[in-house]
């Protein structure tokens, strides 16, 4: 599988989980065999400010490549800033947080939040994308609310602005990890791009993995 310019094994990733994918476990997940693992999501504010506690998300390996770092932000000049950053310190590939439903992630705009903003997404892909020569990817809820479910709208506006795929948790914000994940939205996704997408959510056993793949036909599945 290729995501830009990044040339993978096969289409099995792990997740970015805050407080779970450090350099340890993604270690681990290699060794298993996982394809691409990321980051723990990364503050873009923090790297720009080069503070310690930061910076040392960005710790890897030999063992830890190919390397997805995501970042998370809603200043398109700092996202950018935060890309470059990460670029300089070796990683393979950048992803854009659109996804984290966190109280203190969307309050500043940032993660889900996002997807209220269609002329922001723009703003932030664009400028992600002109400051790093790594594959960019961008990981969406299905929107804010069940009221709201705009994700193949946005994933449009990410693939017009440069993302080499979108990774999809078929969740709305508001439903955080609760309830079931609406796998038919990754299908109409899917159907709306020619990039890759990337299915996530509810992938417990082998099995969910096929089936998600067969029926959505994703091109990649991120287990969580």
């Amino acid at each position: 599988m290729r995501i830009g310019t990044l040339k993978l094994k096969h289409n099995i990733f792990l997740a970015p989980m805050a407080g779970i994918t450090d350099l340890a476990f993604r270690t681990i997940a290699h060794n298993f065999g996982a394809a691409l693992c990321y980051t723990e999501m990364i503050s873009a504010t923090g790297l720009t400010r080069k503070a310690n506690r930061t910076l040392h998300y960005l710790a890897s390996s030999p063992d830890d490549k190919p390397l997805g770092v995501q970042i998370f932000g809603a200043d398109p000049d700092i996202m950018a800033e935060a890309a470059r950053i990460a670029t300089e310190e070796g990683a393979d590939l950048i992803d854009i947080n659109m996804g984290c439903p966190v109280k203190k992630v969307v309050k500043s705009g940032a993660g889900a939040a996002l997807m209220k903003e269609p002329a922001k997404v723009s703003m932030v892909v664009s400028c992600v994308r002109k400051a790093t020569e790594l594959p960019v990817t961008v990981k969406l809820r299905s929107g804010w609310r069940q009221d709201s479910v705009n994700v193949a709208d946005i994933a449009r506006i990410a693939e017009a602005c440069g993302a080499d795929a979108v990774t999809v948790h078929p969740r709305t914000a508001a439903q955080g990890f609760r309830g079931t994940a609406d796998h038919d939205l990754i299908e109409k996704v899917k159907r709306s791009l020619t990039i890759p997408v990337i299915a996530s959510g509810d992938i417990l056993i082998p099995e969910d993995a096929r089936r998600i793949l067969d029926d959505t036909g994703c091109d990649g599945i991120m287990v969580a």
